[in-house]
């Protein structure tokens, strides 16, 4: 029978989850603290607060990933922030959840944990230690597709390997690959970006390798290339299914060797740099076209990080504004303390084919108009959606008193209405797994008005 042990300071919810795993089948001990846990006889799997007395959760999850035979550890706590879940995944943790738990995720996460314990990969490689210091960039938001971010750049900061990052244009393609840099054992060497679509393919050349004295027209001095400067830091290529296939065909070597050489020179250089890639492109559908070198392809996705855009996370728009407000606020010297709740409920209904880039440059443009400390409709020129349909479910009154699960109906049929009946986005705004949301579905008998479910 497998143990699993519970580690929390409310008894309430050490009690539940005893109940609930005992009901599973599992063999469940419980722990108030850290010296209670650290003390506990070992276990496969343990469930960890983060915010216990005394001993931190960190600690405890420091201390079990250097004992002989580390157990997974599914941390389970309300801080629900970048830096703390990729710091748990970086000290080892399996699984980040967020208090309340959904009971059906927890479920297949403990069981998942079980099947692999003994199956550990490299994405769950450890980073001996704590690092008290480090500062990963803000990558604001709450949706299940940002969580899942954050851990995998806990996952990839502790290895070398190239990462492919994709998604639209103003996702935030540069500020991962900027947050994997800062969270790695090397941050504090260089990060050096290179816009591959701002160069022509002879300078870009040069850019990337270097050149020697004479090697061309105009190269008067040595230079040193980006792979240069980055030395055991950093080398980010942004946009790379725009660079030519002669130059594609010179990186797949670089990547392959780890070694180049400058433009005009055969003295081969050695690759220190851990390469980070990027792109809006569809590289496979490029590949299908020859215009993209499959081998380079596979090179570089040694690790691939997919983006969200920005119309599938509607529910981070409102910390999204928070967050982007206070930076335009400093940089501009401004006070604005937020949207009115009519330019809020617009700007969710908006696609955002710009994404965070979009939004931030209309708050930006709204900020430098703005005659008050409020935003208001007036100064967000865009043109949003119109507000969905309820399919049929009456909005409340503000007095109303209903029941909590009728409340809870009514807001599932909002968002499904809202979405479309798109259950990957609706999941997303709801913040609950899809087994979940069928079965709320069923279990309130929801019906698409006019089409099947899909």
């Amino acid at each position: 029978m497998a143990r699993i042990l519970v580690v929390d300071d409310d008894r309430s919810i050490r009690r539940s989850l005893e109940k609930f795993l005992g009901g599973l089948g599992y063999e469940v001990e419980t722990a108030a603290d850290g010296d209670a846990a650290l003390a506990a006889p070992a276990a496969e799997v343990v469930l960890l607060d983060l915010g216990l007395p005394g001993r931190s959760g960190f600690d405890v999850l420091t201390a079990l990933a250097q004992t002989a035979q580390p157990p997974h550890v599914i941390v389970v706590t309300a801080r629900d922030d970048m830096q703390s879940t990729v710091r748990a995944i970086q000290l080892g943790a399996y699984e980040y959840l967020v208090k309340p738990v959904d009971i059906d995720r927890l479920r297949l996460v403990v069981a998942r944990a079980l099947e692999t314990r003994l199956a550990r990969t490299a994405l769950d490689a450890r980073v001996a230690g704590e690092a008290e210091s480090y500062q990963v960039g803000n990558i604001l938001g709450h949706a299940p597709a940002i969580r899942e971010i954050w851990k995998q750049i806990g996952a990839v900061s502790t290895t070398r390997a190239p990462v492919l990052i994709i998604g639209e244009s103003g996702t935030g393609k540069e500020l991962v690959a900027r947050a994997i840099h800062t969270a790695s054992a090397d941050r504090d060497r260089p990060f050096v970006a290179v816009n591959c679509t701002a160069l022509a393919p002879g300078v870009l050349e040069s850019e990337l390798f270097g050149h020697v004295k004479g090697a061309f027209t105009g190269a008067e001095r040595d230079r040193a290339g980006r792979f240069e400067l980055a030395a055991q830091g950093t080398l980010f290529l942004d946009e790379i299914g725009e660079i030519p296939l002669e130059l594609q065909a010179k990186l797949l070597r670089v990547l392959q060797e780890r070694t180049f050489e400058r433009v005009g020179d055969a003295r081969p250089r050695t690759l220190d740099a851990r390469v980070v890639a990027a792109t809006h492109r569809d590289l496979p559908a490029l590949v299908a076209q020859g215009r993209f070198r499959e081998d380079l392809y596979y090179r570089l996705r040694v690790v691939e990080l997919a983006l969200p855009p920005l119309r599938d996370r509607p529910s981070d728009i409102p910390v999204l504004i928070e967050g982007l407000l206070a930076k335009i606020n400093r940089d501009l010297h401004k006070a604005i303390r937020g949207v009115t709740p009519a330019a809020l409920a617009m700007l969710c209904r908006y696609p955002w084919p710009g994404n965070v880039r979009e939004l931030e440059n209309l708050l930006t443009r709204a900020v430098v108009l703005a005659k008050g400390d409020v935003l208001d409709e007036d100064l967000l020129p865009i043109t949003a959606a119109p507000a969905p349909p309820t399919s049929g479910i009456r909005t409340l009154e503000p007095d109303a008193l209903i029941s909590l699960r009728d409340l809870e109906r009514r807001h599932i049929a909002r968002v499904l209405a809202h979405t479309e009946w798109n259950k990957r986005r609706a999941c997303a705004i709801l913040e609950i797994s899809r087994p979940t949301l069928d079965r709320k579905i069923e279990e309130y008998a929801l019906v698409r008005e006019g089409a099947a479910a899909s």
